[in-house]
């Protein structure tokens, strides 16, 4: 497995997600199966999910998106190249948003079942001392 990232920069070397985009700031752990990541872009008012002022509770899926692509650039040693969202299922939001939520989101990953096309995922958004959102995604690689 790849070292942690640092850094900001140094995680979106490892992923597709540039510029303002790239939005977990810190990998907190990561290991064969999980990882678990911070961040404090969800309070930046140059958040690019931003809409009408507000960042709504629907971006979380990003954030978790992104910990996915994160967590199989760490596993494989490399570079995540892009993949896609080919479904979602139990999908729990309990927030409207999360621009007004104190101190850094966490989000969790846990790889369900790993293959050389895809991967499914087990996600967690959480911020303010309560689960945010939670489900399940499909991710199909380019």
């Amino acid at each position: 497995m790849t070292a942690l990232p640092a850094t900001r920069a140094a995680i979106a070397r490892l992923v597709p997600h540039q510029g303002a985009m790239c939005l977990l700031e810190q990998v907190e752990s990561c290991d064969a199966v999980t990882i678990a990541c911070t961040s404090g872009t969800h309070r930046d008012p140059a958040n690019p999910l931003r809409r009408d002022g507000m960042l709504p509770a629907a971006c979380g899926l990003e954030y978790a998106l992104q910990a996915m692509a994160l967590h199989g650039a760490l596993t494989s040693g490399g570079a995540q190249g892009p993949g896609f969202l080919a479904a979602l299922a139990g999908v729990e939001m309990a927030a409207e948003r999360l621009d007004d939520v104190a101190g850094p989101l966490a989000v969790r990953a846990e790889a369900l079942a790993q293959e050389s096309r895809g991967f499914i995922y087990r996600f967690e958004v959480t911020g303010g001392g309560r689960a945010l959102l939670s489900g399940r995604a499909t991710i199909l690689l380019a």
